[in-house]
């Protein structure tokens, strides 16, 4: 109960310094989550915001409309800690917009430096959040030893084809979010396996090249496979986030052993040096990678960028050091 008091008084006594930090969060996870192989939920539980996002979601219901028609906007506003997502949300929407066309030219021109940082990114996210473990036992490594499993095999699944239907587009955004907002799952590959990244990325830059050149037929149909995705991610964000809220309230402990197996396993994906197996074209007529194995810096067929990778991959662990720093911080205000 103490607890709780003290988190109200914290969201009670914020100020505009700390919404923009909120903010910077957000610009974080909206980065995180373009890229294939990290999550955005991933950097929201490094930086001390994860319980407060899952329990601010799940706190919005059609009760928020009782409380707008009797206690005024306000009240109802407060009641979902409206500051605190409006902060978060404009800055992943930021970052998603203004990311979204530098994350596709490193992935096309930098693979390697990209997925270094991001490799040392999730590798100091794995250390901690199994810190966070208290009372380890049988069933808590046995969790993480399965979850692995798991997420390992996930990133060998080939992709499917490119999604046509907007039902797929529907399921996609529903299935995408729940993996967003899950530590060690990322959203960005999820859509990728199922066909939807190349879909969801030219989505989101022809939504800001038709508004920005005034091509209004490019704007519509992006506009309408935007809602699609949105309205999916709406509904699976509301449906998980109750769970994962329950999950965290009643079984913290296994909770975090599911997330630390699920982010071990994702260290395939994210693994600098890839030989192709199988290959695509996309939409823009060019040759992209479909399948692709890990494979040992000495076997990477061309320039290896070892020194750099490793250089990227501290970069990308002290980042997280940055970011729990943040957290300790908000933690202590």
């Amino acid at each position: 109960m103490h607890t709780l008091a003290v988190h109200f008084l914290e969201r009670m006594q914020r100020r505009f310094f700390d919404y923009l930090i909120i903010s910077l969060k957000g610009i974080a996870m909206g980065a995180a989550d373009v890229v294939p192989g990290v999550s955005g939920g991933t950097i929201a539980f490094i930086s001390g915001i994860y319980e407060e996002l899952i329990e601010s979601i799940d706190k919005i219901s059609l009760e928020v409309f009782k409380v707008w028609k009797t206690q005024g906007f306000k009240s109802a506003w407060k009641s979902i800690n409206g500051n605190f997502l409006l902060a978060l949300f404009s800055g992943i929407a930021i970052s998603i917009l203004s990311l979204a066309k530098l994350i596709k030219w490193l992935l096309h021109n930098e693979p390697i430096l990209l997925w270094s940082f991001f490799f040392g990114l999730v590798l100091a996210s794995i250390l901690y959040i199994a810190k966070q473990i208290e009372g380890w036992s049988v069933k808590i490594i046995l969790a993480i030893i399965a979850t692995s499993i798991l997420s390992y095999y996930i990133t060998l699944a080939e992709p499917f084809a490119s999604p046509e239907s907007p039902f797929y587009l529907l399921f996609c955004g529903f299935i995408a979010i729940i993996a967003m907002i899950l530590p060690g799952v990322s959203g960005a590959f999820i859509l990728l396996i199922l066909g939807a990244y190349q879909t969801a990325i030219d989505t989101v830059n022809d939504l800001r090249d038709g508004l920005l050149q005034g091509n209004m037929e490019l704007f519509k149909d992006a506009l309408l496979k935007f809602f699609l995705l949105a309205i999916g991610a709406v509904v699976g964000i509301k449906v998980f986030s109750k769970a994962l809220n329950w999950m965290f309230k009643h079984q913290k402990n296994l909770t975090l052993a599911i997330l630390t197996g699920f982010m071990i396993g994702s260290l395939n994906k994210i693994w600098p040096w890839k030989e192709v197996l199988k290959t695509r074209i996309n939409s823009e007529g060019e040759e992209v990678t479909l399948l692709d194995k890990s494979i040992l810096p000495s076997s990477y067929d061309g320039d290896n960028q070892l020194i750099m990778a490793i250089i990227f991959i501290v970069i990308g662990f002290a980042t997280i050091l940055i970011l729990e720093s943040l957290g300790k911080n908000k933690t202590k205000a």
